[in-house]
């Protein structure tokens, strides 16, 4: 079972094992001991929060080469920030002490992409469910794109993850009063990343330590 660590102890632990991901030295063989799951019956000390896509090739745990106990993990469509997300996040920074929240987006993210469609006129969510979703990701993609033409998609992609990153980032950090208190009082750091299908890197972006 994890023990409460500072958000940038946390935030190193991640990084040590996305490196361990990446170099094929997971450490997880024994994620699944009975033991370990004993161990955390009766309470948990989840050392991050990780708001994930739910696309099957981000599975955070394996990502980040972590175990039973110490991830605690929001997954939906596009990584959004909507208030059923926001609440566990917060149920979980304050009920467990949890010092980091990382929104980890990924590139080719099927979410996005679909928002860059409906922008450009290629295309339209198909359900008013679907459109939900679309609407969340849309505002920081029209800010990027606003006064370009985008002959492309795929030509935007990485950027437009970013932005979507980054538009969540600063949802979590200035919407949530809960999570503006922990921030300024208690150390929470709320960071973003972006996921490398390809490589399997986590990058995280520049202000990770703010």
């Amino acid at each position: 079972m994890s023990t409460l660590i500072s958000g940038l102890e946390a935030l190193a632990r991640l990084r040590d094992g996305n490196r361990r991901f990446v170099t094929n030295c997971s450490t997880l063989d024994g994620a699944a001991d009975p033991a370990r799951r004993a161990a955390l019956v009766n309470g948990q000390t989840p050392f991050a929060i990780v708001l994930g896509c739910s696309d099957s090739r981000v599975p955070a745990e394996l990502v980040f080469d972590q175990g039973f106990g110490d991830l605690f993990v929001i997954r939906v469509a596009g990584n959004i920030a909507a208030p059923s997300q926001v609440d566990s996040i917060e149920f979980a920074a304050a009920r467990f002490g949890t010092r980091l929240v990382v929104v980890v987006g990924h590139s080719h993210c099927a979410a996005v992409t679909a928002a860059l469609e409906e922008l450009t006129g290629v295309s339209t969510p198909p359900s008013p469910n679907m459109r939900s979703i679309v609407d969340r990701v849309r505002p920081a993609l029209e800010t990027l794109l606003s006064g370009r033409q985008v002959p492309d998609i795929e030509t935007v992609m990485a950027a437009a993850v970013r932005a979507n990153v980054k538009a969540v980032v600063g949802h979590l950090r200035h919407g949530s009063k809960l999570l503006e208190r922990l921030v300024r009082e208690d150390g929470l750091l709320i960071v973003g990343a972006e996921y490398s299908l390809e490589s399997g890197r986590v990058t995280f972006f520049e202000d990770a330590g703010e």
